[in-house]
């Protein structure tokens, strides 16, 4: 009878290991080089690191990249996405009334422009998504954060949420259509990450 020899294992379960004063998120994974992220919402400090390399390796990567984490945190903290975490019931209708006051202007802009007639328009307080569209009744949703963003990004999910009416999913069509209509879109887009 022969032994079977067990794999290790080729991501471990993360753990949360102190470096001074700071708690890492860490991750051994069958990876060559180590990676550093500062993830929003809360600024967690996240390392993946190879399976073998030495404990005091990576707190001492965490440390000289100390200055660099704490620039990472304080961006986050200012953002607007921080902001809307803690927005009172008075923000959130505050940026509702502002987003209600633009977006009927741009959609009445942008319908002949993509030959498309929008129908309900309806604004939520959501954390995970700009907007969305039904393109079966044309209902369109609103995320009221983009009022903490720059008008630009307001247009391009009004535009992202209009294409839907020409082409239901994200494919390389919907990708056309956006380059067509807005082509800085990407550029846009990128303000809202």
């Amino acid at each position: 009878m022969s032994a079977t020899r067990k794999r290790p294992a080729k991501t471990m379960t993360p753990e949360i290991v102190p470096v001074d004063d700071l708690e890492i998120v860490l991750t051994r994974k069958a990876i060559k080089n180590m990676h550093l992220r500062v993830k929003p919402p809360d600024g967690c400090i996240e390392v993946s690191a190879p399976l073998r390399l030495p404990l005091s390796t990576i707190k001492g990567f965490v440390r000289e990249k100390r200055a660099w984490i704490e620039r990472q945190q304080q961006a986050i903290a200012a953002s607007p996405r921080a902001e809307a975490a803690a927005a009172t019931p008075e923000e959130v209708a505050a940026w509702k009334a502002v987003v209600a006051a633009c977006v009927p202007a741009l959609i009445a802009a942008w319908e002949p422009i993509m030959g498309v007639r929008a129908g309900t328009i309806a604004y939520r307080n959501m954390k995970s998504r700009w907007g969305s569209c039904q393109p079966a009744t044309g209902r369109i949703c609103i995320n009221v954060r983009l009022a903490l963003y720059p008008p630009e990004c307001l247009e391009y999910v009004v535009v992202h949420e209009l294409c839907h009416l020409l082409e239901r999913g994200h494919g390389p069509r919907f990708h056309a259509l956006m380059d067509h209509f807005m082509p800085d879109w990407k550029t846009r887009r990128a303000k809202l990450r």
